[in-house]
């Protein structure tokens, strides 16, 4: 009787896991056993990173607003808080983008925000 190695379908699976870790560096591209663990570890810090990314740009914009706000003398709180209470829908990022590219605009963002939170 003949041995059956089902080699069609474990190439097939080979080939689809050495081309996943095609640009890796070293044995980790072209050898199966160390392949697998580099892809399942680069999967594993794919997903974590992609959380973490997104905490990082939040800090970066909370860094850049602060900055800016202080130069219009307020501080990032009290931006926020104001702002809060105007009911202003413009997010982190666009504030962010807005201080370093537009700065007049953000002044007056600020001065906005500013005379709502002396109402108050």
């Amino acid at each position: 009787m003949v041995r059956i190695t089902n080699s069609v379908a474990s190439r097939k699976r080979t080939k689809k896991l050495l081309k996943r870790c095609s640009g890796f560096y070293g044995d980790r591209k072209n050898h199966l056993k160390l392949s697998k663990d580099a892809l399942m570890s680069a999967l594993a810090f794919n997903y974590k990173h992609r959380k973490l990314r997104k905490r990082e740009f939040k800090s970066l914009w909370v860094t850049r607003i602060g900055c800016a706000s202080k130069m219009h003398g307020i501080s990032y709180s009290k931006l926020m808080n104001g702002l809060k209470l105007m009911g202003c829908a413009v997010n982190r990022k666009w504030l962010a983008e807005l201080a370093i590219h537009d700065a007049p605009a953000f002044g007056q963002i600020v001065t906005q925000a500013k005379t709502r939170l002396a109402a108050v």
